[in-house]
């Protein structure tokens, strides 16, 4: 099910770049396509970093004078 739900993010970020390229291309802009566009793309783009874990930082220890004797 991860798979699908990777392709279905990835699937979703295309669809709404192409709706919003698509909604400026056109000589009378429409707000109302570029919007709906900019919102699947980053409902996508949520759902796809909600699933990449954080970057995991190692705890520094920096040795005082008085751990020292």
């Amino acid at each position: 099910m991860s798979n699908f739900s990777k392709f279905l993010d990835i699937i979703l970020i295309v669809i709404g770049g192409i709706i919003a390229i698509y909604a400026q291309a056109d000589q009378q802009q429409n707000s109302y396509i570029l919007m709906g566009g900019i919102v699947v793309l980053m409902f996508g783009l949520m759902r796809l970093s909600g699933r990449i874990p954080s970057k995991k930082e190692e705890e520094s220890y920096i040795v005082t004078e008085d751990e020292e004797e």
